[in-house]
């Protein structure tokens, strides 16, 4: 994360700069608003912390220009602390108002809330799935619904779970094993035919000739697969 630290007093940008870095981010400084306005024009700056009274171009003035643009975290930090400077920076866009003097320990704390929430709002989580698709096969995983060319079909709870199993992973071969493992939850057994059984069923279902299956593939002295074969035209 890349911190901007505009103040016109070096003392408190020295100690801003060390303070951030020690804490593992990168700090560019600048003395004035205008020099601050072109790092955020130039740099990928992820939070800016400004000072209000800074020469050329005052931290009122800059958050307006950066919020043309912008929409970065910005902490005002100030030894105004007249009641209505915070309303006018709050208002203007700022995020946060620090007084001076301050304690870094809030100001660590303080920035890492901001950047925390900054990116929450940035990067939304990424949409669920909810439907699984092989050829005509389709699976609805938030209503559980299976169909084939648009056709519903009813399946068993634990054959919907092969299925589904073998959706999640197409084209991989499984041991009956490795399939009891995925969906049973007790010890296999090794002469047990609980597999094969479902995997019958499951055929019945969702194969037009279950006895030359297209879709679930016995792969002989090793288990299953799901591998469909477009027919040649």
């Amino acid at each position: 994360m890349m911190i901007l630290v505009a103040d016109d007093e070096n003392d408190i940008r020295n100690l801003l700069k060390i303070s951030l870095e020690e804490n593992g981010y990168t700090v560019v400084t600048a003395e004035n608003g205008k020099q601050a306005m072109e790092m955020i024009e130039n740099r990928p700056i992820d939070l800016a912390i400004l000072d209000v009274m800074m020469p050329i171009l005052d931290g009122f003035n800059l958050l307006r220009k950066i919020r043309e643009t912008s929409t970065i975290p910005v902490i005002f930090l100030t030894a105004r602390t007249d009641e209505m400077d915070k309303i006018l920076g709050l208002g203007l866009g700022a995020d946060d108002y620090l007084a001076k003097p301050f304690s870094i320990a809030e100001l660590l704390a303080r920035v890492s809330a901001q950047l925390r929430r900054s990116n929450e709002y940035r990067e939304p989580s990424a949409p669920t799935v909810t439907l699984l698709t092989y050829e005509e096969l389709t699976i609805d995983t938030e209503s559980c619904c299976v169909y084939r060319a648009g056709n519903p079909i009813e399946l068993g709870a634990k054959e919907y779970k092969l299925l589904r199993y073998f959706m999640e992973n197409p084209e991989r071969v499984f041991t009956k094993q490795q399939l009891y493992d995925a969906i049973w939850d007790e010890a296999f057994y090794y002469n047990d035919n609980t597999v094969m059984v479902h995997i019958s069923r499951l055929r019945n279902k969702i194969e037009d000739d279950p006895q030359k299956p297209e879709y679930l593939k016995t792969i002989r002295g090793i288990g299953y697969k799901l591998h469909y074969i477009r027919p040649k035209r």
